[in-house]
């Protein structure tokens, strides 16, 4: 997704990277995404968003299609699905704080077993912070 604003991150890893580029392309957003539902399938604090999903496997790609995209890189889920709608594709589910705070435990965890830091995390952390709070509807 173009017009995320990229501050330091843009100082660090060259003018022209995208958030998809620091981050290490397709393999290491797929990584992302599968420690991301790893978590979420294990972890109790998790369990009212991992009720949520049916399938797994369907929510691994679409997630890893978003965040291709979402992070400036190939637009693999606009181009399957047109575009992300995200609150009106979730209306369906409760998301209230505490979901948003288990969504969150999730992608940190995630983020911190594939090593993410410095300029790179806190960027991500801000945008994730901001995206999931974005999705509360209850």
């Amino acid at each position: 997704m173009t017009g995320i604003p990229l501050g330091d991150l843009g100082a660090e890893f060259g003018p022209e990277a995208t958030p998809f580029d620091a981050i290490g392309g397709e393999e290491a957003v797929r990584d992302l995404v599968d420690a991301f539902y790893d978590y979420m399938d294990a972890d109790p604090v998790a369990s009212t968003i991992r009720a949520m999903h049916v399938d797994l496997s369907v929510s691994r790609n679409k997630l890893f299609w978003f965040l291709c995209g979402w992070l400036g890189g190939p637009p693999h889920y606009v181009e399957r699905f047109g575009h992300p709608r995200l609150r009106q594709r979730h209306a369906a589910f409760s998301i209230d704080p505490e979901a948003r705070g288990a969504w969150m435990t999730c992608m940190q965890s995630a983020m911190d077993d594939r090593q993410i830091n410095g300029v790179l995390r806190q960027f991500l952390d801000a945008r994730f912070e901001h995206l999931a709070s974005f999705m509360i509807n209850r």
